[in-house]
C-alpha cells in the first residue's frame, strides 16, 4: 500500500491545539504512539503534542481556551505539561535532543529542531509526526520510513542502534516489549546491538525496568518477549533466578525438562485464559526454586522436593528486588506458588473428600485462580499424557464443586471460638485453646464431624477432656 501524505484527524481537539500553535507562531505536531496506533487501528487515549519551542506555553494556551488551567499539570524541570481532556491524556513537550551519560539514569535535555526530536525517538514506527498547524494540517512527516516498517512488522531504530540504545537503555526493553505486544520482528542490527549493550540496563531505575517487564507479561504471547530478554542477555541482569531455570542436565541416561521453557509454556497457556498480571506472575514463579532443590536420586531420577515451599519463601525477596508491590498482591502470588502442586497431585491418586476439603480451605477465594494456574501447568511433549492429565484434572474440578456444595468449607471459621472454649472449661487464655481449635478444624476438614455448631461443640468437649480439662 502506498504511504499516505496526509492523515485525517477527526477530533476537534487537534484543530484547537493547531490554532493556538499558530497564535504562538510555533510549529506543532501529533507525534509518536498516537500516530503509530492510527495505522495499526489501535484505540489510543494518549496524545503526545510536540512543538518546536514553547511546549509549556502551548499547553497553557490550550488549557486556557478549554477553561482547564486549574487542571493543567506542569513539569518545568522536564519542559512538559499534561492535561486530561475528554478521556484523552494530552502531553505537551517542546522539540528536544536527549542523551544519557554512561553512568547516569537521568538524561541531558536540550532544545532541538523537529528533526532532532524525530531522530531521538526509539523506533521508526514511533518517529512519525502529523502537522496540526492550519496550513499543513494532517501532513505526515515520516523521515525514517516508519510507515513501511509497520507494513512489514519491523522494529528498527531511526539512527544507528548503538547510538539509540546507548543514549537511552530503556529503549532496549521497549524494543522487546513492542515486539511482544505487536508481534513485530526486531531487525538484526537492533537485536545484535541490544545484546552488545545489555549491561546498560543496570543504570535504569528498577521502576522503569519492571514497568516494561509487566507490559511484556501482559502481552498476548509473553513468551516471545521473555525469549528475546533471554537471548539478548538482558534477563541475566534483571532476573537471574529465571535464567537459572534454563538448561537440561542428564545423568545415568535420565534427564529433566528445561524448566525455563516449561515456565514460558505455562505462562502462555495461562495467558490464553486470563489477563490478571499477578496470576501471570505466579506462573512465572511457580517453579522458580527448582534449580536450588534439584537432586538426582538413584531409582527416582531427578527430583525437586520442596520447590513449592522454597519458591514461596523466595517470592518476597524477588518482589522487593524488582520493585514489585510488597502487599496483598505479593502474598497472593506467594500463596499460589505454595499451593501449585496440590491440585495436580490429586490427579495421581484416589481423590478423598478430606484432601479436597483441605485444598478448598487453604486456597479460599483464590481457588479458581489456582486451578487456572494448575491447568496451564500440565505440559508435555507427549500429547496422550497431557490428555490423560487434563481428563483427571477435570475430575478433580468436578469433585471440588460437589464437596464445596456439601460442606461449605471455603473460608470457613471453626464453629467454636476461643471465648466458648474458655467459658466451657472455665479457663483463661492458654495453649489449650489453640490446640482445641486446631483439632476441631482438622476434624471438619478430615470429615470426622460435619461443619455445624452442634457436632463441633461435642467434639470440642471430647478433646478438652483428653487434655485434662473439665466442662463447667
Amino acid at each position: 500500500m502506498d504511504k499516505p501524505t496526509h492523515i485525517k484527524l477527526n477530533d476537534e481537539i487537534f484543530k484547537l491545539i493547531g490554532k493556538k500553535a499558530d497564535e504562538l507562531n510555533v510549529d506543532a505536531y501529533v507525534i509518536g504512539g498516537y500516530v503509530r496506533d492510527i495505522f495499526l487501528k489501535r484505540n489510543s487515549k494518549d496524545i503526545d503534542i510536540m512543538s518546536v519551542g514553547r511546549g509549556i506555553d502551548l499547553a497553557e494556551a490550550v488549557a486556557s481556551e478549554l477553561k482547564m488551567l486549574d487542571k493543567l499539570v506542569v513539569y518545568k524541570n522536564f519542559g512538559t505539561a499534561l492535561i486530561n481532556y475528554n478521556d484523552y491524556i494530552i502531553e505537551f513537550v517542546g522539540a528536544r535532543k536527549e542523551s544519557y551519560r554512561s553512568d547516569s539514569r537521568k538524561p541531558v535535555v536540550e532544545d532541538g529542531t523537529l528533526m532532532d526530536d524525530i531522530s531521538r525517538r526509539d523506533f521508526t514506527i514511533n518517529a512519525m509526526a502529523i502537522s496540526i498547524n492550519e496550513k499543513t494540517f494532517g501532513e505526515l512527516i515520516d523521515k525514517y520510513d516508519g510507515y513501511a516498517d509497520m507494513e512489514r512488522g519491523l522494529l528498527r531504530t531511526p539512527l544507528e542502534p548503538d547510538i539509540t540504545y546507548t543514549d537511552d537503555p530503556l529503549r532496549m526493553l521497549r524494543a522487546i516489549r513492542f515486539s511482544s505486544q505487536l508481534d513485530f520482528y526486531v531487525d538484526d542490527p537492533s537485536f545484535n546491538s541490544i545484546g552488545k549493550n545489555a549491561d546498560r540496563v543496570k543504570i535504569l531505575s528498577k521502576e522503569r525496568v519492571i514497568d516494561e517487564i509487566n507490559k511484556i507479561i501482559l502481552s498476548p504471547i509473553p513468551s516471545k518477549g521473555f525469549k528475546l530478554l533471554f537471548k539478548t542477555g538482558i534477563l541475566h541482569h534483571v532476573f537471574p533466578e529465571m535464567v537459572a531455570l534454563e538448561g537440561v542436565e542428564k545423568q545415568n541416561g535420565k534427564s529433566h525438562k528445561d524448566n525455563f521453557y516449561h515456565t514460558l509454556q505455562v505462562l502462555d497457556n495461562l495467558s490464553e485464559n486470563t489477563d490478571n498480571l499477578w496470576l501471570r506472575w505466579a506462573a512465572i514463579l511457580h517453579d522458580i526454586a527448582k534449580p536450588p532443590t534439584k537432586r538426582f536420586e538413584e531409582g527416582a531420577g531427578w527430583t525437586f522436593h520442596g520447590h513449592e515451599d522454597l519458591g514461596a519463601r523466595m517470592v518476597p525477596g524477588i518482589f522487593k528486588r524488582l520493585s514489585l508491590p510488597l502487599n496483598e498482591k505479593m502474598k497472593y502470588v506467594q500463596k499460589l506458588v505454595q499451593l501449585h502442586l496440590r491440585p495436580i497431585a490429586l490427579t495421581k491418586e484416589h481423590i478423598s473428600d478430606s484432601a479436597i476439603r483441605r485444598l478448598i480451605f487453604d486456597a479460599g477465594d483464590d481457588l479458581e485462580d489456582l486451578m487456572l494456574l494448575c491447568n496451564a501447568d500440565i505440559t508435555s511433549k507427549n500429547e496422550e499424557k497431557v490428555k490423560r492429565y487434563l481428563k483427571n484434572f477435570e475430575l478433580v474440578k468436578e469433585k471440588i464443586i460437589l464437596v464445596e456444595e456439601k460442606d461449605r468449607i471455603r473460608n470457613f471459621q471453626p464453629p467454636v471460638s476461643g471465648e466458648l472454649i474458655m467459658k466451657t472449661f472455665g479457663i483463661g487464655p492458654s495453649k489449650h485453646i489453640g490446640e482445641i481449635k486446631t483439632a476441631v478444624k482438622d476434624a471438619i476438614l478430615d470429615g470426622i464431624i460435619e461443619n455445624n455448631p452442634e457436632q463441633a461443640f461435642e467434639f470440642m468437649v471430647e478433646i478438652g477432656k483428653k487434655l485434662g480439662l473439665t466442662p463447667q
